[in-house]
């Protein structure tokens, strides 16, 4: 007999955080991309953001034609990704800048590192966006699924970090409690 799955979050009952999903209004638009292999993981945390984000977009598409992705980015948009040495410079967005102050869109790839390097490929335009990225240490909480490269940061966590510097106003580390419930119910589960 199959699992009953939570409609919301996509998980099995026993483990569904969606009574700790919170809602927060957001001036920035966040449109994540999803690959499509992430849409179906049991620990996708771009979903988790969409759920709990007013103003945001959730698209699963491994490639979208020029068109697509004209039609989604608005004017004044920017790409939360690492700044990579094989990318080309682009404008840092820095926090409290005018150019911050009125970005409409932060556009987020939501797959492993090695998925999103290809859909970065296949999408020459979000290369040309204006970049948030970090600097410095970074310390991630995703006890129960890990990144091939250092310092990484899961979805969520790097969603929270970025529009808490572009919208200080809202408390954006609110987002980390249905991620905190998922991760303490998959850790019980297991035990």
């Amino acid at each position: 007999m199959p699992r009953e799955i939570c409609p919301t979050c996509q998980r099995p009952l026993k483990v569904c955080y969606c009574s700790a999903l919170v809602h927060i209004p957001n001036r920035i638009k966040v449109l994540i991309i999803q690959h499509p292999l992430e849409q179906k993981h049991p620990f996708n945390t771009g979903r988790m953001a969409h759920l709990c984000l007013e103003n945001s977009e959730l698209i699963v598409a491994e490639r979208l034609s020029d068109e697509e992705l004209a039609q989604l980015l608005k004017p004044r948009s920017a790409l939360l990704y690492p700044s990579l040495s094989w990318l080309p410079g682009v404008e840092q967005m820095e926090p409290g800048t005018p150019q911050a102050e009125g970005l409409e869109q932060l556009v987020v790839i939501d797959a492993t590192w090695r998925k999103s390097k290809k859909m970065l490929h296949l999408h020459p335009a979000l290369q040309q966006l204006p970049r948030v990225s970090f600097e410095g240490e970074l310390s991630s909480n995703y006890q129960i699924r890990h990144s091939s490269l250092p310092n990484s940061l899961s979805t969520l966590e790097s969603i929270v970090m970025a529009m808490q510097e572009l919208e200080p106003e809202h408390n954006f580390q609110t987002l980390l409690q249905p991620f905190e419930k998922m991760i303490s119910l998959q850790v019980a589960s297991k035990i």
